[in-house]
């Protein structure tokens, strides 16, 4: 049964590595991420996996994709792309718990789509202003949701976690092997 993984992230891969899986195929999806006017982040994320999905489905393919969300209340935290982003992410929630909505879409080769999402509740020790500027220096937080990546240095400034690691990571491992299992794809 052909996987394709809607990704390029090499945090998916190697999460569905643990997993002992290899995708046939890993397509990017191209798609606007763009927030719609008044959209929460849960239903956010889901909306973005499914549409993920869609993008690159192929008859009689399995087609997985998954969106990860850092939320700050209601308000969703951008993929940071500058220091400033980065900085003004770390600050916000320093000291506090967020929110992290990871939804995972699963389309089958018939084109039916199955859905999980994954809510974890994360809180960070109060930073110092050495702290923010050390994990800055680091470039983890380049492109990450939230400004952060747990499964590298800001692990260390985590507090507390409630749900998911592998969710915060980006594909939360528990959903993603429920959806393969329910759609036939062989696992040990």
């Amino acid at each position: 049964m052909r996987l394709i993984l809607a990704s390029q992230s090499p945090r998916r891969l190697e999460l569905l590595a643990r997993l002992g899986i290899v995708p046939d195929a890993v397509i990017p999806a191209d798609i606007d991420e763009s927030v719609l006017k008044g959209e929460l982040p849960a239903p956010y994320a889901r909306r973005v996996a499914a549409a993920k999905a869609a993008a690159v489905a192929e008859p009689g393919a399995l087609t997985l994709a998954a969106d990860v969300v850092v939320a700050a209340g209601r308000r969703i935290l951008p993929k940071t792309e500058t220091e400033a982003e980065g900085r003004q992410c770390l600050e916000l929630l320093s000291g506090r718990r967020h929110r992290v909505h990871c939804a995972v879409t699963l389309i089958d080769g018939a084109g039916k789509a199955r859905h999980r999402l994954s809510s974890s509740i994360v809180t960070f020790k109060r930073l110092s202003a050495e702290e923010v500027d050390a994990y800055l220096a680091s470039n983890e937080w380049r492109g990450k949701a939230g400004g952060y990546a747990i499964q590298g240095r800001a692990e260390a400034l985590i507090r507390a976690l409630r749900g998911s690691y592998s969710g915060v990571m980006g594909l939360p491992l528990f959903e993603t092997r429920a959806l393969l299992k329910a759609a036939g794809y062989p696992l040990g």
